[in-house]
């Protein structure tokens, strides 16, 4: 039986572990996944042309109004959105909020302006114009992202606000994190956004930010954790988890979830989906540590598991 799903680009390297795994756990089950970005995994769960979608941004108020039934949201991991950059010698960076903002809304240009500077003493800057990369597709990990930037920079927030694409003031686009880290790599002096693993598998650097709590904060798994363990998780799973409060915190962190009908048209498949889901939260969630995505608490896994519960065939 094929179990068809599509969505976020930011958990696809896990999932498509998951999905590997589980057809041992249930070889009757294959899972097809098309990793479109978050806004092209909601609209197709709108339209049910997929059995679940993915998504790094909750679904808004509108969109679940537009939904032929209720969606439940099912959060599975969370991950860092990581700033990347392409410079000679790869030089360690840190950078602050205003730092961030400022070069992609484009006002800062260079790489050795005074505010990339301040944060690097030391640190030898080419008088080399930045290239800032987006994503061209409707995207969770810019929605984290631009989550992030209105909740630090009032600039950012009248300019171009929070959403799954925005109207970016600089820049060039790529289709997807694959599609983002490809343009950063390849282009001298580039900076971009892009969930942690991509980083990671491509060798590429990405730098330290600076949190609430005032410190330089590198994007790893007990960072995110810790962000995640500050988040505020309300009765839906609708949360954010950016700029979290307290020591250790890496700020641009999100969760991702699975969007799937409370009510579904298919027993058998809605069956062996709540299988998966109760296998993913559970065993799966084992598997997060090692591509660096930071597993739910066991609290909040036990109310997600609850919810699983009330799908209904």
């Amino acid at each position: 039986m094929m179990i068809n799903g599509a969505g976020a680009t930011f958990p696809y390297p896990i999932y498509s572990k998951w999905f590997d795994e589980y057809a041992k756990v249930d070889p009757s089950v294959r899972f097809n996944y098309q990793s479109i970005g978050s806004g092209g995994g909601q609209k197709q769960i709108l339209a049910q042309t997929v059995d679940f979608g993915a998504s790094d941004g909750p679904m808004s108020d509108d969109n679940l109004a537009k939904a032929p039934g209720k969606i439940l949201h099912i959060p599975t991991v969370a991950g860092a959105v990581v700033i990347t950059y392409n410079l000679e010698g790869s030089p360690a960076l840190k950078l602050d909020a205003d730092t961030i903002a400022g070069i992609f809304l484009g006002t800062i240009k260079k790489w050795n302006d005074p505010k990339i500077a301040a944060t690097n003493p030391g640190t030898k800057l080419p008088d080399k114009d930045i290239v800032v990369v987006h994503r061209s597709d409707g995207s969770g990990t810019t929605f984290i992202f631009t989550d992030y930037l209105s909740k630090v920079s009032s600039d950012w927030k009248s300019k171009a606000g929070s959403n799954t694409s925005v109207s970016w003031p600089a820049g060039i686009g790529g289709k997807g994190n694959e599609g983002v880290s490809g343009q950063v790599k390849q282009t001298p002096g580039a900076i971009g956004y892009v969930e942690l693993i991509y980083a990671i598998q491509n060798k590429m650097p990405y730098a330290d930010i600076k949190n609430s709590a005032g410190e330089f904060v590198k994007a790893t798994l007990e960072s995110v954790t810790a962000a995640l363990a500050t988040a505020n998780i309300p009765d839906d799973f609708r949360f954010s988890m950016t700029n979290a409060p307290g020591n250790g915190a890496y700020p641009i962190a999100g969760a991702t979830w699975l969007l799937v009908y409370q009510q579904q048209k298919d027993a058998t498949k809605g069956k062996k989906l709540v299988e998966f889901l109760k296998w993913a939260l559970t065993r799966g969630e084992a598997m997060a540590k090692d591509l660096d995505y930071a597993s739910l608490p066991q609290s909040v896994q036990q109310l997600v598991l609850k919810r699983v519960d009330e799908i209904k065939m």
